[in-house]
């Protein structure tokens, strides 16, 4: 009798031990569904992936396409990775023309001053822009500010001015090096539309990409500068963009890899250690390889279309591609890339190089990719003596 009595007590407590497991388990599922939409939850889980920052979000930078957001409008501050505005405005200065790799800086006291991560050099070291390139994207200098706008402040009015133009709606600057400052603060998508546009300007990655660099030209003591995104040394294919730390912002990244011609970027806000921001960025970005596959479809300089000057054959031009294309796609995706030329307004004559149109790729329907098309040579339209030799010879030709 005895007996029985404990086992129907023992029956009785494993259930409800089992009830007080599943419950809180169901619980933490529900309170998971409600914060994220059911696509990118049923996504993770079925990735394995779970993003422990306060904020993040995946892109592939050809389409655009984001493939992961969590909390992507939320305002946070976003520490030194402001300095990707400042790298995109000193990229932008060098390559309309405005200022050079070599010209040379003068570091001021108070860009020695300014806290935060610096390069530390001396005030009135004198270094090429090259040079605080190199320090802004490997160890986080300051003194690319004055140079470009005459004084921080100045340097911060254009900050603004440029997330305006790039639709960052969400984004104030208060100051260029990201120390926290009442009203600094940014967004994840935010960070990620000013990353893709930096992006266009590919030489930044030689040096977002660099893990060590010694500076030591015209000192008594060299600078060694180590990167603070360890994603460029651990993670494959990784050259970039900026990290980010202060007490307020926590730990911040906008990283990008590239991986058989396939492109990621992946920013991550607030998360609360170093090692979780570097692999929540890996976590994010090996997905977006996982599901994205790259095909190179003209190298610079080939020959993609031969453009006819009015009805004669021998007044001709072969348009070719400015740079490089390759084309970013779904695996699995059907079909074939189709081109689409698209010329500009026809003219009498053109010279060697001249910009003469875009070549479109669409693949199911979808953009993905261009290229600028260049004349390969001095041409001009034939006269009214070309086209009557035309028309003779063709005449007899019926």
């Amino acid at each position: 009798m005895k007996k029985k009595l404990f086992k129907k007590i023992s029956i009785i407590l494993l259930c409800l031990l089992c009830l007080n497991t599943v419950i809180p388990m169901a619980s933490e599922r529900n309170e998971w569904e409600n914060e994220y939409p059911q696509d990118i939850y049923t996504a993770c889980l079925e990735e394995g992936m779970n993003v422990d920052a306060k904020s993040a979000i995946l892109i592939e930078p050809v389409s655009g396409t984001v493939l992961y957001e969590k909390n992507p409008d939320e305002k946070f501050a976003p520490a030194s990775v402001t300095k990707i505005m400042t790298m995109l405005l000193a990229m932008e200065a060098i390559d309309s023309g405005k200022i050079s790799l070599d010209d040379k800086i003068t570091c001021s006291e108070n860009a020695k001053s300014m806290g935060g991560s610096t390069m530390l050099l001396d005030t009135g070291e004198v270094r090429t822009v090259e040079e605080i390139l190199k320090g802004i994207a490997i160890a986080s200098g300051n003194a690319m500010a004055e140079f470009l706008s005459g004084s921080t402040d100045e340097f911060v009015k254009l900050m603004n001015e440029r997330a305006q133009e790039l639709g960052m709606t969400n984004t104030t600057f208060k100051n260029c090096n990201g120390l926290p400052v009442e009203g600094h603060l940014t967004t994840a998508r935010d960070i990620s539309i000013m990353s893709l546009e930096l992006l266009k300007h590919p030489t930044i990655l030689k040096y977002s990409g660099t893990y060590m660099e010694t500076i030591s030209e015209g000192r008594k003591s060299p600078i060694e500068l180590v990167n603070h995104n360890k994603l460029v040394r651990f993670f494959d294919g990784c050259d970039g963009l900026k990290t980010g730390f202060t007490q307020e912002a926590k730990y911040c990244i906008s990283a990008t890899a590239v991986r058989d011609g396939v492109r990621m970027l992946a920013v991550i806000m607030g998360a609360p250690t170093y090692k979780i921001r570097n692999r929540d960025a890996s976590m994010l970005m090996n997905y977006g390889f996982s599901k994205y596959q790259g095909k190179k479809l003209f190298n610079k300089d080939d020959d993609v279309e031969t453009v006819y000057l009015g009805k004669s054959e021998d007044r001709y031009y072969v348009a070719k591609a400015k740079d490089d294309l390759s084309i970013v796609f779904l695996k699995g995706s059907e079909g074939e890339p189709q081109n689409k030329i698209i010329l500009n307004e026809p003219k009498d004559s053109y010279t060697e190089g001249e910009i003469v149109g875009k070549c479109e790729v669409y693949l199911d329907g979808q953009k993905v990719g261009e290229v600028e098309l260049y004349c390969d040579r001095d041409v001009e339209k034939g006269g009214f003596i070309d086209n009557l030799k035309y028309n003779m010879k063709n005449l007899f030709k019926k």
